[in-house]
């Protein structure tokens, strides 16, 4: 909790100087606004094991976004999305189907993006999520839908993030990679033995588009 709390703390102080920074900007450097949604591939990865395509879980992400610039070429961008993650697990023998794990997300993203051309950016930072709501369903031979009591799970997620952008004004389209760096489960003690249940973090490739209204 110390690290989320610590992250949380952070971003609050980086918006906060950023818009500082801005006031001090010549006022023809304009910022904007504007709205975007996106398409989730997202994956659970356990601790020292590498992200793969197995157990991928589709979903989708939605929200707002400013850009407040520093420079001609460069900006802080936060964001405020509503985001699914979890992941997929399938299963055969002597029953068949499969279990989707299913967190879902407020999540602040707080990035510098570099303009690299007028048409193309790229940009990179950190992001802070609270979990609303978490849920197992199953389907196939088996099927079952149960809400997961969020007190089981770390009710808050950090990590970093990093992508690119292009843009056709006033519509924009791009890829974001976030990699998670807190375990989605909480640590517990039974019986004298100490676990994490589940001991993994959370990886999600987002395809996105953005409208900017201003």
């Amino acid at each position: 909790m110390k690290m989320q709390t610590n992250f949380l703390c952070a971003l609050t102080l980086f918006i906060s100087a950023s818009f500082g920074m801005l006031h001090a900007q010549d006022n023809n450097v304009n910022t904007e606004f504007g709205v975007k949604g996106g398409f989730n591939m997202s994956n659970l990865y356990g601790s020292g094991d590498d992200v793969d395509d197995n157990n991928i879980l589709y979903g989708f992400n939605a929200g707002v976004y400013a850009t407040l610039p520093i420079s001609d070429f460069v900006a802080i961008q936060p964001e405020v999305l509503f985001t699914t993650k979890g992941a997929k697990l399938e299963y055969s023998g002597l029953v068949d189907g499969d279990a989707k794990f299913k967190l879902n997300y407020i999540e602040v993203p707080l990035l510098v993006r570099v303009n690299i051309t007028k048409n193309f950016n790229v940009h990179a930072g950190g992001y802070a999520s609270y979990l609303v709501s978490s849920k197992v369903t199953g389907s196939g031979d088996i099927e079952f839908n149960e809400d997961v009591n969020r007190d089981d799970l770390n009710k808050f997620d950090a990590g970093i993030a990093a992508g690119v952008g292009v843009d056709f004004d006033p519509i924009s389209i791009g890829v974001r990679y976030n990699y998670g760096l807190t375990t989605v489960g909480k640590e517990r003690t039974v019986l004298g033995n100490t676990y994490t249940f589940p001991d993994a973090k959370n990886s999600n490739l987002t395809l996105y588009l953005s409208y900017k209204l201003n």
